[in-house]
């Protein structure tokens, strides 16, 4: 699905999401056909038609090629040129094969809307529909096909304008997600960068400084000089333990935290959610809220990147089993299922982590939709079996 799909004013990144974006902007030359017609049963001679096929042939390549690239900000100039070479085409078409090729300006106008900012458009939508009355009034028979596409040249062009701002809105957002992302990334660079230095400079400086007292030491009083390399010794392994503990907090995730997450991304993906208010862990051991924290990121993660769904509910529970308290998370979606047959390398890590937390996973389809309930152990060991 991955591969034919793309976001609006996300450029088409293989051959397959160009062929799609191709016949969307192409299924609207349906309504070429008036000129088609006229070309094979209109009467003309052989030279006639081929010079109308030939012209049609490079309008729709004009129109094609400046529709295609809606947003991705070409030179205005550039573009008013190519407008004026349509323009252009169609009058004399018109003018010369009759007047069922009026409707070549309806797709000037259109084109006006989708590759000229509404500053310039609202000036070149009527300039083409003050041509089409101009070319209508002067070909014969003309004047009865006007009010059958003036108004579409001025609605279509004119909602193109439209099509056009929320592509380039969906362009920024995109955009300035990336670079939030890429911020917050480089914060928390930053940030463990100083808490590594807190950690460590002192104790650094003060191996480095025991360091020279013990060489200065060592001919004269090597029993000082073992004292202070003994010092050393306490110092390097309570740096160990501090860095051990920093780079285990980072790389723990907090369920508060998960829940944030999963809503942001959820939203971005366009899933309605329904997620629980901030939970009240007291008395949870950090690994079983590790163990759900990862348990809700896998399941938002494969309802995002696979399910196609539409809506997603988690819900956290304190349960009362024969085993013990409990916690409870249920992850819940109306796509078209998980991450394939069987379970991926996503879930089978995930019972691998809620495993050594003592809990368990289960997963698997419903009759519309996916389900995953991750269930740790709600107290430590000590607490199981007190009144509380």
């Amino acid at each position: 699905m991955s591969g034919v799909g793309f976001g609006m004013g996300q450029r088409p990144v293989n051959r397959r999401q160009r062929v799609v974006k191709s016949l969307w902007t192409g299924i609207w030359l349906v309504y070429l056909s008036a000129p088609v017609t006229d070309l094979l049963h209109g009467g003309h001679s052989t030279g006639v038609r081929v010079l109308g096929w030939i012209g049609l042939a490079a309008f729709v390549a004009w129109y094609m090629l400046l529709v295609f690239r809606t947003g991705r900000g070409e030179r205005n100039g550039l573009v008013l040129g190519s407008l004026g070479v349509l323009a252009a085409q169609s009058a004399l078409l018109a003018l010369t094969l009759g007047r069922e090729w009026l409707v070549l300006f309806v797709y000037v106008s259109i084109a006006s809307g989708a590759a000229l900012p509404l500053r310039m458009a609202r000036w070149t939508i009527p300039a083409a529909c003050a041509l089409l009355t101009a070319v209508a009034l002067a070909v014969p028979g003309g004047h009865s096909y006007l009010a059958s596409l003036l108004i579409p040249a001025l609605l279509g062009g004119f909602a193109m304008t439209g099509v056009r701002e929320l592509v380039r809105t969906t362009i920024a957002l995109r955009e300035a997600r990336a670079t939030v992302a890429q911020l917050a990334a480089n914060e928390e660079r930053l940030r463990l960068a100083r808490d590594l230095h807190d950690l460590l400079g002192h104790s650094l400086s003060l191996i480095t400084l025991k360091s020279e007292l013990a060489g200065r030491m060592l001919p004269d009083h090597p029993g000082k000089a073992a004292q202070q390399v003994a010092d050393i010794e306490q110092v390097s392994r309570q740096a160990l333990v501090d860095v051990r503990e920093a780079v285990s907090g980072y790389r723990r995730p907090r369920l508060g935290a998960e829940l944030a997450g999963a809503r942001v991304a959820l939203t971005a993906a366009g899933v309605a959610a329904e997620l629980p208010a901030e939970p009240d862990l007291t008395g949870v051991p950090e690994e079983s809220e590790s163990a759900l924290a990862w348990a809700l990121r896998e399941g938002v993660t494969n309802v995002v990147r696979h399910s196609g769904a539409r809506r997603c509910a988690v819900e956290l529970l304190h349960r009362q089993t024969l085993d013990g308290p409990v916690l409870e998370l249920a992850v819940e979606d109306d796509g078209s299922g998980g991450p394939g047959d069987g379970h991926g390398n996503g879930l089978t890590g995930l019972t691998e982590r809620l495993t050594k937390a003592g809990g368990t996973l289960e997963a698997g389809p419903l009759k519309h939709g996916f389900r995953l309930v991750a269930r740790v152990p709600s107290a430590g060991p000590a607490d199981v079996g007190s009144p509380a």
